[in-house]
Order: C-alpha cells, then structure tokens, then sequence
C-alpha cells in the first residue's frame, strides 16, 4: 500500500493530475499508520502476524 501510494504520488505530480495526487496521499498516510500499527504489536484487521 505505500509503494503503491507513492507510485501514485510521484505520478500526480509529474503528470499534474490531481485525483491521483490525493489517492495518492491518502494511501500512503494509511499504509503508514498501518505499517506503525503493525510493527508496535497492535492487532490490525484482527490478525496479530501474517504467514
């Protein structure tokens, strides 16, 4: 998710298309908390690891 949120990022600016600048970001801040939650030992989804 935040690969893809910079991906799309990178190309909202380069292309100057702002929908994909606003995806984007959103993706990025919530693969990040996710990413946050996820490494501190907090339950995300329900699952406490992934196989």
């Amino acid at each position: 998710m935040i690969t893809l949120g910079l991906i799309l990022l990178i190309l909202g600016v380069v292309l100057n298309i702002s929908i994909l600048y606003t995806i984007g970001g959103i993706l990025l801040a919530v693969g990040l908390v996710l990413f946050v939650m996820g490494r501190t030992g907090t339950k995300v989804g329900g699952r406490s690891h992934w196989f």
